[in-house]
């Protein structure tokens, strides 16, 4: 009897360490599941209030660029400016809408608020350096929740003189997330809950160095925290709206510079946890009374011993069966996504090879500029020659040389593109590079009787990252493409200027008509030429679009007031030369 007390004791044991240790996994098991539905709650309710803020930043950015706007801080339309003020702030239902000015003064505002300073603001300090600035705090003495846009203005010549403020009302953000499941709630950098669906914690914050929240006055509310399978579970009791026991996530959205939190609760997967391990329990219960019962009938329980052996063994060689064809399966998986990588690898260069072929015309054209200059200097040579003139020859000879070998290096180029190899960007001199362009377009330039306006921005040398052959056909497409576009124009002048900034600048500004479509003018096969005239397949503007953005720079085209095209070429400066400038 002691020894068979001892086994069922043993068996009890075993039977209770079993429905723990089942109840465990389905509980880490049910935490997963119901982590990876909280998170993808979590993540809609970030990108629901990041959306909703981020139409008032949009507003701030759109409103920064009114003229109404510029006025106001050059010191006139003071009453239009209001107006417009009040009037985007009722169509927008924002709280408010500022102009600060550059000292951080409020200039104007929808509501007519009595003047104040902002300068101290982070906001306000960064929109002022000339970036997007948000933040959020009281918005006295209207409400104590609203979040803040500022965005900069900029003068004609690019300074900062002032910035747009939008204020958003919280309360109306949060307002219709009232009552949500589950509950969540946003917290700022200082732990305050500053956005939630349940009111009642608004404003409380989270003890330094421990988690939970505490309200801002009164006693705190019970609180307990524990960690399960690598989940974190509260333990609280912050009424009847709120989980006695919930799963807590947080989501970091640095856009707003806000955390998101929820609690999701997980009485319903402990209940579940539960049935799991008490039905465990049940069948090894039932199972060991059957055990008992049948103690005493050996043969049987070795027959079914034998039968469960059996089934083991049939079981295991399904197994095995599975685990080689999922192996096939793997083994053809990745044969196929091999096959996938390389016929991507040749479609690549077969749409390499392609651009080729359809840039054919315009790569001539390229080619057929220097051939000319080499035809001309060689004829100016021999007549040098018969005058007797042998240095004037000998310089013509250079020439060509030069050109034979600007030539040599487009079509290095060529090659290289072809072969998907990639040249290391060259430090050029910017002028230089502009003034061989000018030299191979100065015929084409006086045919058409053109006046060309060169202001080259000074004498020294600015060193430019990019390739000087590369460079020079960008400048040789624009000039050529700005005297083409004043074929029918009364008034033909090409302005060429070099802004020598914070970045350097290369402008082509002609009188032509402008250009029709501006958003779709680098866009390839894009043309406004007719058929027949050169580069009218319209590849030149998308190549030296290509080319400009592999040097780290940019082109812009936009039209000009009353008549004429604009195209801006910005490069960076050399970084030897930066690191030459700095040792002197």
């Amino acid at each position: 009897m002691r020894q068979r007390a001892g086994y069922v004791l043993a068996f009890l044991l075993v039977v209770a360490a079993l429905s723990g240790g089942v109840w465990r996994y389905a509980f880490v098991k049910g935490l997963d599941q119901l982590a990876a539905r909280g998170q993808a709650d979590l993540a809609l309710a970030g990108d629901r209030l990041v959306g909703q803020l981020q139409r008032y930043r949009d507003l701030a950015v759109m409103l920064a660029d009114h003229p109404s706007v510029a006025a106001e801080l050059s010191g006139i339309g003071v009453t239009r400016s209001t107006d417009l003020l009040l009037e985007v702030a009722d169509k927008s239902a924002a709280l408010d809408v500022l102009i600060v000015d550059a000292q951080g003064r409020v200039a104007a505002s929808a509501i007519g608020a009595e003047p104040a300073d902002l300068a101290q603001q982070r906001y306000i300090k960064r929109a002022l350096r000339g970036a997007l600035g948000w933040g959020h705090g009281p918005g006295a003495p209207l409400t104590r929740r609203a979040f803040f846009h500022a965005a900069p203005v900029f003068d004609p010549s690019g300074r900062v003189q002032g910035a747009v403020v939008v204020m958003t009302d919280l309360n109306g953000i949060d307002y219709n997330w009232r009552g949500t499941n589950p509950p969540a709630f946003f917290t700022d950098a200082a732990g305050e809950v500053y956005i939630s669906n349940r009111s009642e914690i608004l404003f409380w914050q989270r003890p330094e160095d421990s988690p939970g929240l505490i309200p801002p006055k009164g006693t705190a509310p019970e609180f307990s925290a524990q960690y399960i399978g690598g989940h974190e579970i509260w333990k609280l009791g912050w009424g009847p709206y709120l989980p006695q026991e919930g799963l807590h996530l947080t989501q970091a959205l640095p856009v707003i510079g806000l955390t998101g939190e929820v609690l999701l609760n997980v009485a319903q997967t402990r209940q579940f946890a539960l049935a799991q391990a008490a039905a465990v329990a049940a069948l090894c219960l039932a199972f060991g009374s059957l055990l008992f019962l049948a103690a005493e009938r050996r043969r049987a329980l070795t027959q079914a011993n034998v039968q469960l052996e059996a089934r083991v063994a049939e079981r295991t060689a399904a197994l095995r069966d599975t685990n080689a064809q999922l192996r096939r399966e793997a083994a053809e998986r990745e044969e196929a996504q091999a096959a996938l990588r390389r016929a991507q690898d040749d479609l690549v260069q077969a749409g390499k090879l392609s651009a080729l072929g359809q840039m054919s015309a315009g790569i001539s054209h390229e080619l057929n500029q220097p051939l000319m200059a080499i035809r001309s200097f060689a004829e100016n040579a021999v007549q040098f020659m018969d005058r007797g003139a042998p240095d004037r020859a000998t310089e013509n000879l250079t020439r060509i040389s030069d050109m034979a070998r600007r030539m040599g290096r487009i079509i290095q180029n060529l090659r290289a593109f072809a072969r998907q190899e990639n040249r290391p960007d060259e430090r050029v001199e910017l002028r230089a590079v502009l003034q061989s362009a000018l030299d191979l377009t100065a015929n084409h330039i006086a045919d058409a009787g053109v006046e060309l306006i060169y202001d080259p921005a000074g004498n020294g040398p600015l060193w430019v990252r990019g390739g000087e052959v590369r460079l020079g056909q960008v400048f040789v497409n624009l000039i050529t493409n700005a005297v083409d576009a004043m074929s029918d124009s009364d008034l033909k002048v090409l302005r060429i200027s070099v802004t020598d900034g914070d970045a350097l600048t290369v402008n082509f500004r002609d009188t032509g008509p402008g250009i029709e479509m501006p958003d779709k003018v680098f866009d390839p096969f894009y043309t406004t030429k007719p058929a027949g005239d050169t580069g009218g397949m319209g590849l030149g503007l998308s190549i030296s679009y290509g080319i400009v953005q592999s040097f780290g720079g940019q082109i812009k085209g936009s039209n000009c007031e009353g008549s004429g095209a604009l195209f801006s070429v910005t490069l960076e400066r050399a970084a030897e030369q930066v690191k030459q400038a700095e040792v002197a």
